[in-house]
């Protein structure tokens, strides 16, 4: 059965939208329970839904925009690229991570598990 793909598409669009605009219980909300964050890859793999929402408050207050890249989507996974713009004082940070995706039949994550390192980053003068 599994969750289709228009619909797992909407559900990545509304992350890279809500990972830069919206407020970090937004971004939770789209993760089904008992999902599992592993980001950047390497790093502790949060499994508790306070641990999630933990990592992503770090993103409340952020000047930031984001648009999708690419997709590719196979069954209930997916696996896209995304640029994601911070504004800090007169500097610009651009990272473009590659994150990969399990969704339950509700087109809801399961797991989330981004590609990228310090060395992605880039850091410009406004």
């Amino acid at each position: 059965m599994g969750a289709s793909r228009e619909a797992i598409l909407e559900t990545i669009q509304r992350y890279v939208d809500l990972v830069a605009t919206g407020s970090s219980t937004d971004v939770v909300a789209l993760y089904a329970d008992g999902a599992t964050v592993e980001d950047p890859v390497g790093t502790e793999v949060r499994s508790t839904r306070e641990s999630i929402a933990e990592f992503y408050a770090g993103l409340d207050g952020l000047e930031q925009e984001a648009r999708l890249l690419h997709v590719r989507i196979a069954g209930n996974e997916a696996a896209f690229a995304f640029e994601l713009v911070t504004k800090a004082g007169d500097q610009t940070y651009t990272l473009a991570p590659i994150d990969v995706m399990t969704f339950d039949d509700d087109a809801r994550i399961t797991s989330m598990r981004a590609f990228w390192s310090g060395e992605d980053m880039s850091v410009a003068a406004v």
